[in-house]
């Protein structure tokens, strides 16, 4: 992995997926096409590793604390989060999760859907994570837990109506752009 690529990002296109499965526990058992071309590992490289080993360093805990808490009740949490690839390279994804059970209802595995993520969900959440990432070095991550559910509280939002809000938008110039478009159509 190369240090200097932590500031180059992979592009995702909005038709990728990428899906990871994973055991209970989050040790990957596999990784679609897709999956393995964006993030630069091959197959034999992924499987059997912990999801947490494409972890990029700039994501805050916290994030991932909220994301494993729903996925436990089983109830599936829509998370951006910032991924490393193999060069040491990133790239954004927007995560939803999907609970497999076995047949005595135990949680079997599961199955996470990544899709690109707008580039004005990430004028919000690069700054908000830049600052729990902060709190989070300097007074650990229950500290970082209290400044999210604050922000959130202010937005009288839960962290997935929050990120399914951002991820809507959309940004001025394309309003604009369809606007002028639909004048000469």
């Amino acid at each position: 992995m190369n240090e200097n690529l932590l500031d180059k990002e992979i592009s995702i296109s909005s038709r990728d997926i990428l899906v990871t499965r994973t055991d209970h526990a989050g040790v990957i058992n596999y990784g679609n096409d897709v999956f393995l071309r964006i993030s630069g590992y091959s197959s034999t490289e992924t499987i059997g590793q912990n999801h947490n080993f494409i972890r990029h360093p700039d994501m805050p805990k916290v994030i991932f604390y909220l994301m494993w808490k729903s996925i436990k009740k089983r109830k599936n949490i829509s998370a951006i989060v910032k991924n490393r690839a193999k060069d040491g390279s990133y790239y954004w994804v927007i995560t939803d999760f999907k609970t497999q059970e076995d047949y005595s209802g135990s949680i079997k595995e599961h199955i996470a859907y990544r899709r690109a993520v707008s580039k004005s969900a990430l004028e919000v959440i690069e700054p908000l994570y830049k600052i729990l990432l902060k709190i989070e070095k300097e007074n650990g991550m229950s500290a970082s837990i209290i400044y999210l559910n604050r922000y959130l509280e202010e937005r009288e939002l839960d962290y997935n109506t929050f990120i399914a809000q951002l991820n809507k938008k959309i940004p001025l110039s394309e309003i604009w752009s369809n606007k002028i478009k639909s004048l000469f159509s």
